[in-house]
């Protein structure tokens, strides 16, 4: 698929560069789907996001036009479809989506339940997808109710990835000890961080966590250290281009830090984030990416094989 990839984006042929073997490494899948899939289920259309000054404001716009149509159980399955199904529509092959336990609450608060419902959605709309359930914690100060849904969540086998999502300004300290547990049940390591924070806070977090990868990370780029760091440790970014963009982190795509972590041999990859916020999935990432002539067609090849092989 290497020349029908490289073809589609020189012929500027998205449907082509959809059918093209991709992954999609960071994905919060309550927020993964495409509007026109939850417009269509809700009849309800859904306004145009501006671009958010921070992630409360993020939140807020979500809460308001997307959150307030997906009500209970249903409203937490639709959208779970949603995401499914928008991999499968843009050839998404390797899939790691994370889910947060509150919406454990849909199901009489049980954690079984719950990994059921999200292992039956993914049989029934996406089984040719490889899968890899990632369980995602808020930064928090109780760290001993995680500790303990944490053993709970181990006895069940099913989720193989863990990640901290919040404000990544905020220490991670407190999460070593979960973390060395997932790393003894074989887990794959990850975190927010280097998205507001600096680029300290991600080698910091990569020195207490041991992380495998990194959910955005694009400020390593103003610390040559770090970026070594990184490379010395083959830890990978998963990097969302138009999340970063629509929440300001970087002015547009051309200037984005992206290439210039590409250049230092960082390893990176292209994903999606909040396909239901954002409204721009890994292909028309790809097809941005190439277009504003940030990379060549090549170039955005060895990237997408980066992330297909990434596990």
């Amino acid at each position: 698929m290497t020349d029908s990839f490289i073809s589609a984006l020189e012929n500027n042929n998205i449907d082509l560069l959809r059918q093209a073997p991709k992954s999609d490494l960071h994905n919060h899948a309550a927020r993964g789907g495409n509007r026109k899939y939850i417009e269509a289920w809700s009849k309800t259309s859904i306004v145009e996001p501006p671009k958010f000054e921070s992630l409360n404001a993020m939140q807020h716009w979500y809460d308001t036009h997307v959150k307030s149509l997906c009500i209970g159980k249903a409203g937490f399955v639709i959208r779970i479809e949603a995401a499914f199904q928008q991999a499968l529509d843009d050839g998404i092959q390797l899939l790691c989506m994370s889910f947060g336990t509150g919406d454990k609450v849909h199901y009489n608060g049980s954690l079984k339940e719950f990994i059921d419902a999200i292992h039956n959605i993914h049989l029934a709309i996406a089984p040719q997808i490889e899968f890899i359930p990632e369980i995602c914690y808020p930064r928090t100060n109780d760290i001993y109710a995680v500790e303990e849904e944490f053993e709970e969540l181990l006895s069940h086998d099913y989720f193989k990835s863990i990640d901290i999502v919040g404000d990544d300004t905020q220490s991670l300290d407190n999460f070593k000890n979960i973390y060395q547990k997932a790393r003894d049940h074989n887990f794959i390591l990850k975190a927010h961080v280097g998205e507001f924070g600096d680029a300290e806070t991600v080698i910091h977090a990569v020195n207490m966590l041991g992380l495998d990868q990194i959910q955005h990370g694009i400020n390593s780029v103003y610390s040559d250290y770090v970026m070594e760091q990184l490379v010395e440790r083959d830890v990978q970014l998963n990097i969302c281009p138009s999340s970063n963009v629509m929440l300001c982190r970087v002015s547009d795509y051309k200037s984005h830090p992206i290439r210039q972590l590409f250049d230092k041999g960082v390893k990176v990859t292209i994903n999606s984030d909040d396909m239901l916020i954002f409204d721009q999935s890994v292909s028309d990432d790809y097809m941005t990416l190439y277009k504003t002539g940030l990379f060549t067609a090549e170039e955005l090849n060895i990237i997408r094989l980066q992330g297909l092989n990434s596990f």
